[in-house]
This record gives C-alpha cells, structure tokens and sequence, in this order.
C-alpha cells in the first residue's frame, strides 16, 4: 500500500508534528457569490481541509445589473481577503493560490478590485476563464470519483461550467451566464424568463446530448443546499453530501416544487441558509433543464470541485494516479490506529480468509475491503461498550472520498461489526439499508474475521502473517506455528467458530510443528 504520509508536496513546519511534515496549501476562490479560503492540510491526493471559511460577498450581484463591481461587494470582499491573508501567514501555509472567477474577469471594474488583492496576498491573481473554471470543476469532481463517466456542472453564481468527464480525462468544456446571480438578473427575477434564458442557452449545448444513460455531476453550492434540502425532506439517514445520488421522476418532482415556490413554505427549509434560499428556484430550474436536455441515468452531488481540482493539477502523475479512498483510510489509520503496519497486514490475511470461506469478490469488494482493514481499529480509545457505535459515526461521516454511499456504509458496518458482534440488533434501521444486502453479508463477514484476526495479535504487526486460515473440505481451519501455540485458547475458539458457521463450515485450530 502507498505510505501516503511520504507523498506530499511543501516545506516541513517544525510547529506541525515534526521537521518531516510538509506544510498547508490554501486555496483562495473569489467567487460570483462568495470569496473563500480553504486551507488544506497539505498537497495530497485525498486533500483535508484544515482550516475552511467564506463569505457571502456578493461580487456578481453588481456585474449582472450593471457591469460593474458595486463599492459595497468590493468592501466586504477585501476585508474578508485582508483577514485571509493574515490567516495563511499565521497558519504558516507554503503556498497560496488566489483565483477569479466570473463575476472579476466580466466587471469593467475588475482590473482595479484585482491591483488591490495583489497587494493583499503579494502575488499574482489567477483570472479564471470559462473553460478554466469548467476544467478544474471536472478535474475535483474526478479527482473524487472513482471512475467517473458522465458530464460535471458547477453552478456558482455568474456562470456554469458543463465538462465531458471520463475516467481521468476531461473532454468537451462548455461555460454559460447562467449562474444563480446572473440568470436571477437576466430575468429582472422572473422564473418564467428564466427558464426562456435556460432553454435557449442549454438546447444549443454539445456536450448535454452526449449525457444520456451517463451520470450527471452537480458541484456547487447551490446545488449542494438543493440536495441537502432533498436528504432532509426525505429522510435520508447519512449526512455525507458527497456521492449524494439523486434520480427517478421523484427528483424530478422536487425540483417541480423548488421552481414553482415559494421557498420559504418548503418543508425543512431552515437547512438552507438565508443567503442561498433566493437562489435555489434558479439552481432547480437549471438541473431541470438539464435533466430534460441530457437525460442522464442519476445526479451525483460531488463536493470536490475547482478548488480541488487546482490541487490535483499541481500533484506528480504518479500521485493521481493513486486511490483516493485508500490514501485516505491509511492517512486515518496513521493517525488513530494502534498499529497502522497491522491494518496492512490485514489486507493479505483477510482475503486469504474470504477465499477459504469461499466468498467471492468483485476488484470493487476487495478495495473496499482493503479500505476497511485500514479502518479497523480507529475506535479503539472509545470505552468498549461504544466503540462499534463510534467507529460508525466516523467513519459514516469522514470527510474521504473516492467511494459511494452504499461502500462508504459497508466501511462502517465492518467496523460496527468487529466491536459490537454480528448481530444487527442494536443497529436499527436506516443507515445499514444505504448498503447493499450484499455488502451487508460481506461486512459481517469481514467483521467476523476482524475478531479472529484481533485476538491473535493483539495489533501486534508480524504476528499475523505467521499463521493460515485454510478450507478442507467442510472444515474450516486455523493453522498456527508451533511459537504461537499458547495463543489457541478458548475464546480464539469460540471466535473461529462462529466465523467459521457463515460458511457453514465446521472449525479446527491446528498448531503445525
């Protein structure tokens, strides 16, 4: 497995953990609708946020009605870069990437509010184009999902940015006015205008018929309090917005209801703040029509977007080409495991008991059962009697990507499991149904063999790869090295016996030598 923590990109800081640990990148986005900073822990395939904060500053408002910056947006826009600024000094950060996008590179007063924030950070501003804010939305949203296939559209606020995605290439760029600001001015807020302007501007795409049957990625934040408002109104039970998939003429109705209005009536609206509630009839109107348009399979929310995706262009190939779920999990691992060598060592013995206990796996099962070996023991500090139920909550609601929701959920079932027992008493409802019934089987059983494995080593790494889960016939067995003998008790016995039973095995522990 890659040793992630040897991966990143930046200068060591001495106050972060050690002379070795590279320092925090930032990312400074002025945005139509917000200026924002993220400070990222540091340059990695599977980026995490360290430090996260916006404002709604409103630049695009003026450049939709008049073409201009107003004085009001550029006073609060530079105060919250001024307060940025003095952030990423204090944070000590190695690099700062200051962007723009719509709403500057549009204004007749843009070059002057640019000379001011170049004073600010003491470099140079990056003005985004259209096609530059469509190829690094696409390339968040694959640095995020795996195996990507389908279009990506960022809805900011002055514009939208639509990208042919597949795999790791992005194909086709497209950028439109059609922001929520933007379209909200367009149309002097008239929705019945507004969907003219849509129709008009949408149906002359070249990438929208090339969506059918594929999957459609939804970045932005507009449409990110869409879905929330969806997960709230229908009771989804995970709060993870990312990989959020949305599909089916329920959907469709949802969005039916946003455009009519009024917002403010809708059930669970208090989830959207006051400042996106305006702008969520325009950000429906717009996936509606371009569901109508590209009639896509399903909506996937991808909260990786531009800023991730300038990330991801400054890392080497060889890193892109990493597993971010996997990069992730052992960066966890790292920090809260006992032994993270363990958790790697459990990747090998785990599938060698799957195949002994005559479990199939797709490449998809395996890297996830890879990702929860990884996961196993992150819950160990808890009290016991909470440690399944605490390892869930993590690990149900981590900030990684690069899985959806039914594997991110098999991730935490594993780890439920291997602390609180197979059984699902307990568990309830809700959150175990996002997983697959054949997800559930093989976290069980994955589980089960966690207790085995735990009990054999302690977490103690070398220990394991000593000894063999093996099939003979219908007995299922446990071959130990003669060094090991006195760790065969009864409590190791009882364990492999109830592993053995999902198989419908019967269970031997033979010591060799």
């Amino acid at each position: 497995m890659p040793d992630v923590s040897g991966r990143a990109v930046g200068q060591p800081d001495p106050l972060r953990g050690g002379t070795d640990r590279p320092r925090p990148v930032a990312v400074v986005d002025i945005g139509s609708n917000s200026v924002r900073l993220v400070v990222y822990e540091r340059l990695a395939r599977s980026p995490t946020p360290f430090f996260n904060e916006k404002y709604l500053a409103g630049l695009g408002k003026g450049v939709a009605e008049t073409g201009l910056l107003t004085e009001e947006s550029i006073e609060l826009a530079i105060s919250a870069l001024q307060r940025f600024a003095a952030l990423c000094r204090q944070i000590n950060v190695c690099e700062t990437m200051v962007v723009a996008t719509a709403a500057v590179r549009e204004a007749g007063n843009g070059a002057q509010f640019l000379e001011q924030v170049r004073d600010i950070f003491g470099a140079p501003v990056q003005v985004l184009s259209g096609s530059d804010e469509a190829r690094y939305s696409a390339l968040g949203a694959i640095a995020s999902i795996r195996d990507a296939d389908g279009v990506s559209g960022d809805m900011g606020g002055g514009s939208l940015e639509l990208s042919d995605i597949s795999g790791r290439d992005v194909g086709a760029c497209e950028s439109y006015r059609l922001g929520g600001l933007a379209l909200q001015a367009r149309s002097e807020g008239s929705i019945k205008a507004a969907r003219t302007i849509v129709r008009d501007e949408l149906e002359g795409s070249d990438i929208l018929p090339g969506l059918k049957g594929r999957t459609f990625y939804a970045v932005g934040g507009t449409w990110r309090s869409l879905a929330k408002l969806h997960r709230e109104q229908t009771g989804y039970p995970l709060n993870v917005m990312h990989g959020y998939r949305l599909d089916g003429a329920e959907f469709r109705d949802f969005l039916k209801e946003l455009i009519k209005g009024p917002v403010d009536s809708l059930p669970s609206i208090q989830v959207v703040s006051r400042q996106r509630k305006a702008l969520l009839p325009y950000g429906a109107l717009v996936l509606s029509e371009v569901l109508r348009i590209g009639k896509p399979s399903g909506v996937v929310v991808s909260a990786l977007g531009l800023r991730e995706g300038l990330l991801y262009e400054k890392l080497p190939e060889a890193e892109k080409r990493l597993d971010p779920l996997l990069c992730a999990v052992e960066e966890l691992s790292l920090s809260r495991s006992r032994s993270p060598a363990h958790g790697r060592e459990l990747i090998g013995w785990t599938g060698q008991a799957m195949a002994a206990l005559g479990i199939e796996e797709t490449a998809e099962e395996a890297r996830l059962r890879a990702a929860a070996c990884h996961l196993s023991d992150i819950g160990w500090r808890a009290h016991p009697d909470y440690r399944g139920e605490q390892s869930l909550n993590i690990i149900a609601n981590a900030g990684f990507v690069g899985t959806d929701h039914p594997g991110r959920v098999f991730l935490a079932l594993a780890a439920y499991y291997r602390h609180s027992g197979l059984s699902e008493a307990e568990l309830g409802a809700g959150l175990k149904e996002l997983a697959t019934p054949r997800y559930r089987e093989r976290a069980r059983a994955l589980a089960a063999i966690f207790r085995v494995a735990y009990l054999i080593s302690a977490t103690i790494p070398e220990v394991l790869p000593k000894t063999v889960i093996r099939r003979q016939g219908k007995m299922l067995q446990l071959e130990f090295p003669n060094e090991l003998a006195s760790l065969a008790g009864g409590r190791l016995e009882a364990r492999f016996t109830q592993l053995a039973a999902l198989g419908g095995y019967s269970a031997l522990i033979r010591i060799e030598g």
